[in-house]
């Protein structure tokens, strides 16, 4: 790979000019080494990944410089190769232009009529949060793996709407679709599908395990193609049971649009981005956000003696009590922000020719957007490597907003679950600290936060901690 500064001419037209040639095509720490060059090179740089030409954006300004103030420009959805061989542009995630517009504009208000921001959705994680308290109380304190069980709750709020119905916890086909999305995530952020992004042209023809993934993603869309089946036998175009129903309500309508984009694969690649995104990011926070708890113990004290002071042990928490606990609210987000779930963003591409901080970027031109960069800034976060609450607290205790602080990306392509996740966090967080303590099996200075692969996302270690009743 090499990595060049991108100038501009005279005429005002791009050119790169060559710096040093580094093979960067197995680095497990690809974001980490970006910054690097960031500190060299400045904010905004060009690298090739192979053959592939990508412009890198560190830091909060550049990031939102590009994503907010030039939004419409860098729209666009760039080269994601190691699942783009299972979208192929479908998907409200991975599509372009016309497409991706009617498809997030449609997905965004189903999900609100399904109660996204409201009360129906608060109820909904709520019902979970208990199913959730009652698997804890069953482990009797002894020590367990959070991951399906915290996978499994997050999972039922978005399966909730998007199936209609939530999943027995014990249902062994539930189980497996989790464990696709568990190992998908991982697959995303090995080596081998940084390789593949970068030489996909030939690895596509090559046999390895930067193909699994392609397999995995492959039987989810399966499982998704077969609900879609279900419901269409039973559908009743007067009253949608959940997004499946609505969409094949628009199908119907549109049946004689031969342009339209209300069609079975983008019903079953949009289903499946709002599953999967649902699912995994959520449960990867709260999983890395008991790691940090048990390592910072006087945090989680705090939050709990808030958690007492503002809600009590008896009441249900509600999303309500977050403008009444500062303190919980900080450190929630410093948990977000500390574990930057996907620090390299997903690519975007500008969608015309661009004028960007003196350079023109090419229309097609890869962006990536380096949201770690943006957490990590040290302009906007004093400590940036530290787990710290104050960094979202005045002086006065209360809590203070952070703009370098965009865990769910920014602008036109930013997440379109943002109010449901930031619901979840809040709701599940309060939750367990309000009836367990989480105890580790080793001392808190012993506790290592560092994530097992960190790639596309920053997979959380593996661990065991045993969660007591207060």
């Amino acid at each position: 790979m090499d990595y060049h500064k991108t100038n501009k001419s005279p005429h005002g037209s791009s050119f790169s000019m060559t710096t040093c040639p580094v093979s960067l095509s197995m680095d497990p720490r690809m974001w980490s080494l970006l910054l690097k060059l960031s500190k060299k090179y400045g904010p905004v740089f060009t690298v090739y990944m192979g053959p592939r030409r990508v412009v890198v954006l560190c830091g909060h300004e550049a990031v939102k410089e590009a994503l907010v103030d030039q939004a419409e420009e860098f729209s666009g959805r760039g080269e994601l190769a190691s699942i783009d061989r299972n979208f192929q542009g479908h998907g409200v995630a991975l599509a372009n232009g016309d497409r991706w517009r009617i498809l997030r504009r449609f997905s965004l208000t189903v999900l609100r009529d399904f109660g996204m921001g409201k009360r129906s959705i608060e109820e909904r994680i709520q019902e979970e949060a208990g199913f959730l308290l009652e698997e804890f109380r069953k482990t009797n304190g002894d020590p367990i793996d959070p991951t399906f069980f915290l996978s499994r709750t997050v999972s039922n709020v978005i399966s909730s709407v998007v199936f209609g119905s939530r999943f027995d916890y014990e249902d062994k086909q539930f189980l497996y679709l989790l464990r696709l999305i568990n190992e998908s995530f991982i697959e995303m952020s090995t080596p081998w599908a940084q390789l593949y992004d970068m030489y996909s042209g030939v690895m596509q023809y090559l046999p390895g395990r930067h193909n699994k993934i392609y397999n995995l993603i492959e039987e989810l869309k399966d499982f998704i193609a077969g609900r879609v089946k279900i419901n269409e036998e039973s559908l009743d175009p007067n009253s949608p049971r959940d997004f499946i129903d609505c969409f094949l309500v628009k199908m119907h309508q549109e049946k004689n649009n031969p342009q339209t984009e209300f069609n079975l694969k983008n019903l079953v690649l949009t289903t499946l981005n709002l599953f999967f995104a649902g699912t995994e990011t959520v449960s990867s926070t709260l999983r890395y956000g008991f790691l940090l708890l048990m390592k910072h113990p006087e945090v989680g004290a705090k939050v709990q003696e808030e958690i007492d002071h503002v809600i009590g042990r008896h009441r249900i928490p509600k999303a309500e009590d977050r403008m009444q606990m500062p303190y919980t609210d900080a450190v929630i987000h410093e948990i977000q922000r500390l574990t930057d779930i996907v620090p390299m963003g997903v690519p975007h591409t500008v969608i015309r020719d661009t004028h960007f901080r003196g350079y023109i970027l090419p229309k097609g031109t890869d962006i990536f957007p380096l949201i770690g960069s943006a957490l990590r800034d040290p302009k906007y976060f004093q400590k940036p490597e530290a787990f710290e609450p104050r960094h979202f607290l005045d002086e006065q205790g209360r809590f203070k907003k952070n703009e370098a602080f965009v865990p769910f990306a920014s602008g036109k392509r930013v997440c379109l679950g943002e109010a449901m996740a930031r619901m979840e966090l809040f709701l599940y967080f309060t939750f367990i600290l309000q009836n367990f303590s989480l105890q580790p099996l080793v001392p808190p200075s012993e506790i290592d936060v560092t994530p097992q692969i960190s790639g596309f996302g920053n997979i959380p270690p593996i661990y065991k901690l045993c969660i007591v009743a207060r």
